[in-house]
């Protein structure tokens, strides 16, 4: 008997000699099956049936049968907000083999219902459903039967079950982000008594489309004997010679007997199982396993992402009654909140594999309203861009959904952490024990499902609420306060307390121990308030923006980890084009005004625009400078908090996608196109950058790798005019990372005039070069730019089109793309020096363009 495999179940699951008191069970070969064919629906119990998806939602089973038209068309949606005020009605048949009866357990299991949901086999109810975010599982045995069976859900409008809970809750919850004049509910915000994704009630980047459906998958499941409901794998300790790893298994057995377990990691060295006998319930089985000469997952760009399978099989009598497949990565991660030495603050920062980890990355958001439409190539499409931008973290926001198992092996794949929020987002939440109980059983739901994933790195309890609601200070938070008495106040604090500080912590420490938990984004810490000069815990910083602070100081605020801050732009004009007619080509048009939810939003860009560039009249200009006011601020907050390394150890900024066509903070908008900020955000999270900036007269170079190390690195600097001609040139070896290395501007600048030249500043390791940083000494409005003439020269190679861009003169943020064309460039936006050549690659099969000579390019001098 090999010790490695020594498994113990819980007292309550042994029961000694059991196995000689009864029969062992004939076993039937279990089944699980998707009944993802023969759906229809109808608005309940009127109309004709209708083809439906499942999974799916009821507006895109109407738009699948003409009845309603593109949500994200135009003023489309404002169109639609009946459809969430009626109750709909699915139906399908199956056939079942009698065989299937056999089976000591015949389930129906449904990984989501959205949201309100009573579910009918054979006319008998079997299920009822009132979370989006759970699984639901009904026992039908004795219910189903042999040959054609019916299967119904009705689903109640989420509006009317919201407003009854907001009329038996007593009062009205604070929830600012829900657009309920724009769904025609007046005053009345129901969001937070509705377990749904927040976001279907609107945002500031999002429409108020609120959705029923079944839109997870359906699956018929029998099995006898016993199951495996869960499996978790933890490494308890981890060496280059080995790592020490338990599987802790969770078994449900139907029918009494001896069982076996075998968790075997694959091409591992084969064990033997364990038997024991088991009484019908719910047990345990941990399981320690070795690994030798053990390989580690590691956030992206500090090594490789190895993930390691496990087989799990249990048997009965030498016949496998279930089996699963595991992956696990092996890493060690903690969140380090150390005191520092003056007693000022405390760290923030994650550490992975006994290494601190800077985080770089973005806030994520559901790909879509509709979830059913996000494709397994568009969650590949938005994780792989973040690792191709250098990112190693994405912050799976509270105000959308719990992701797809895929999204977290993608995750896992690219070496992209995840901070992962429970789903509450700027809202109060009700506190009753109902409530309360649901929200638990969610929460259990989730982090056993995600918890093996390695990309995983902290449960977070909600977004901004804290600092919403301002609990320490009365003169702190969002004015939330201020509406209730006395004794709703209590109540409201008290549902926050439960909820944010028991239950959810409560439930991360029994099923993911270990794993970091945090209550509240942004926060300092239990009974601390963030602010943006807060020296602990993480920060919100929207001071640029909404705050109207200038650009540069995002230079001045930067916190221990940088979770939010954000700019905003439109998607370029192929991409307005998709969801606009000719006429709607203004800002102020109703058309861009509803695909702007924020509502300073197109004021602010302009607002800022004009600060910083000349406004172009033309509409397709206008969305081109946009982007690049955004790329510019992002790039130089990024900056600014990567120079603040070690103190500061986290930049993510809102938001990397977007869920429909919109003005937005995104870097990549709703068609999948990079914007600016993408491309720019690509060099600023490259692993070594290099920083110029201006101060007190001089011009001050950083270096910043993202592991400081002993290596040195050399620098050389270059100011040339516009024309190509060099003024000036100066070059150093042997700077070290966090060296500040500083020169007098009158020492560059010599006298030329600041808005005809650009100061080249290359970072080098072995004459190779790791970084250029182009620093230009006047606002880009008041920049002299001279035509560039730009040229492009074109050839195949493989499955790539390169395209040579050359300039006589500085050619300033070319921006290549086709008329209608979704291209993904190698680069973009880019700056051309004079004399010099840049290349950039796309893939040729991707476009139905057959003239390469078609591309176009939009450069600043244009806008003049």
């Amino acid at each position: 008997m090999n010790r490695l495999y020594n498994c113990v179940f819980s007292i309550l699951a042994i029961v000694t000699g059991l196995a000689g008191c009864n029969p062992e069970p004939e076993q039937v070969q279990p089944l699980e099956v998707a009944l993802k064919s023969n759906w229809s629906f109808r608005q309940m119990e009127t109309g004709p049936w209708y083809k439906a998806v499942v999974p799916g939602t009821v507006h895109t089973d109407l738009l699948l049968n003409n009845i309603i038209e593109d949500p994200y068309y135009r003023l489309n949606e404002k169109q639609l907000q009946w459809i969430d005020k009626k109750d709909w009605e699915y139906r399908t048949s199956f056939y079942v083999d009698k065989d299937v009866l056999n089976n000591d357990r015949v389930e129906l299991d449904f990984e989501g219902l959205d949201t309100y949901a009573r579910v009918f086999l054979n006319g008998s109810l079997i299920l009822e459903a009132d979370n989006m975010f759970r699984r639901w599982t009904a026992d039908v045995k004795g219910k189903i039967r042999a040959g054609d069976n019916e299967l119904v859900v009705l689903l109640e409008s989420p509006t009317r079950k919201g407003l009854e809970a907001l009329s038996a809750y007593g009062f009205q919850l604070a929830a600012d982000n829900d657009q309920s004049e724009n769904g025609e509910m007046g005053a009345d915000r129901v969001s937070p008594y509705v377990r749904k994704a927040p976001y279907h009630f609107g945002w500031d980047w999002g429409p108020r489309l609120v959705t029923s459906g079944i839109w997870r998958p359906v699956k018929l499941r029998a099995w006898s004997g016993a199951r495996i409901e869960s499996v978790k794998i933890t490494t308890i300790e981890i060496t280059s010679e080995m790592a020490s790893v338990e599987a802790e298994v969770e078994v449900e057995v139907a029918r009494a007997g001896r069982y076996w377990i075998n968790v075997r990691q694959r091409d591992g060295v084969p064990r033997d199982a364990i038997p024991r006998d088991a009484i019908p319930g719910l047990h345990l089985v941990k399981i320690p396993l070795t690994i030798h000469n053990p390989k580690t997952w590691n956030p992206n760009g500090l090594g490789e992402q190895y993930i390691y399978h496990f087989d799990i099989e249990l048997t009965n009598n030498d016949k496998v009654v279930d089996e699963t497949e595991v992956t696990a990565g092996l890493r060690r991660v903690r969140l380090v909140q150390e005191p520092d030495p003056d007693g000022k603050g405390r760290s923030f920062y994650f550490e992975v594999n006994g290494k601190p980890v800077f985080a770089k990355g973005a806030n994520y958001i559901p790909n879509d309203i509709f979830l059913n439409r996000v494709t397994p190539d568009r969650y590949e499409f938005i994780v792989k861009s973040a690792a191709d931008a250098h990112m190693n973290m994405l912050r799976v926001w509270g105000g959308g959904v719990y992701e797809v198992d895929l999204f977290y092996e993608l995750c896992d794949q690219y070496g992209i952490m995840v901070w992962q929020d429970f789903m509450f987002a700027c809202a109060m939440y009700p506190g009753n024990d109902e409530f309360l109980e649901n929200v638990r059983l969610e929460a259990i739901d989730n982090v056993k499902r995600l918890r093996n994933h390695p990309c995983l790195v902290l449960w977070c309890g909600n977004n901004e609420i804290e600092a919403a609601w301002g609990p320490y200070d009365e003169n702190r938070g969002w004015g939330w306060k201020q509406r209730y008495n006395d004794e709703q106040r209590e109540i409201i604090w008290q549902a926050y307390d439960t909820l944010f500080h028991k239950i959810l912590p409560d439930v991360v420490q029994k099923y993911d121990p270990g794993m970091p938990y945090w209550h509240s984004s942004p926060s300092a810490g239990m009974g601390e308030l963030a602010s943006y000069e807060t020296a602990s815990g993480d920060i919100h910083y929207w001071g640029v923006w909404h705050g109207l602070h200038a650009l540069t100081d995002f230079r001045h605020y930067r916190g221990r980890f940088m979770s939010e801050y954000g700019f905003q732009s439109f998607p370029e004009f192929n991409s307005v084009k998709k969801y606009t007619l000719p006429e709607d080509h203004s800002i102020e048009s109703p058309v861009m005004m509803a695909h702007q939810r924020s509502g300073i939003g197109n004021l602010r860009i302009r607002q800022y625009m004009e600060t910083d560039y000349i406004i172009p009249a033309d509409f397709e200009q206008f969305l081109y400078v946009g982007q690049l006011l955004q790329a510019e601020a992002i790039k130089l907050a990024i900056e600014s908090h990567r120079a603040e390394m070690p103190y500061c150890m986290g930049s993510l900024y809102w938001q990397i996608n977007d869920c429909w066509p919109v003005a937005s903070w995104s870097g990549i908008d709703y068609y999948g196109r990079w914007k600016a900020l993408h491309y720019f955000v690509k060099e600023a999270f490259k692993p070594e950058i290099l920083v110029c900036f201006e101060q007190n007269d001089s011009i001050k170079v950083k270096i910043i790798p993202d592991d400081p190390g002993n290596e040195s690195f050399q620098v050389k600097m270059t100011l040339m005019d516009f024309t190509g001609k060099v003024i000036w040139q100066n070059s150093r070896a042997n700077i070290f990372p966090n060296e500040i290395s500083s020169r007098p501007l009158s020492e560059i600048l010599h006298n030329t005039d600041p808005a005809s030249v650009v100061l080249v500043s290359e970072l080098m390791r072995n004459d190779e070069i790791l970084d250029r940083d182009l620093h230009y000494f006047v606002k880009p409005k008041d920049l002299k730019l001279i035509d560039p003439q730009i040229k492009m020269e074109f050839l195949e190679r493989g499955d790539d089109v390169a395209v040579t861009v050359s300039s006589k003169s500085l050619a300033k943020n070319v921006f290549l793309f086709y008329d209608g064309e979704e291209e993904q460039f190698s680069d973009n936006f880019f700056d051309v020096l004079p004399g010099e050549s840049v290349e950039i690659t796309f893939p040729k099969g991707r476009s139905t363009v057959q003239n390469y000579r078609s591309l176009k390019a939009l450069h600043l001098f244009m806008t003049k």
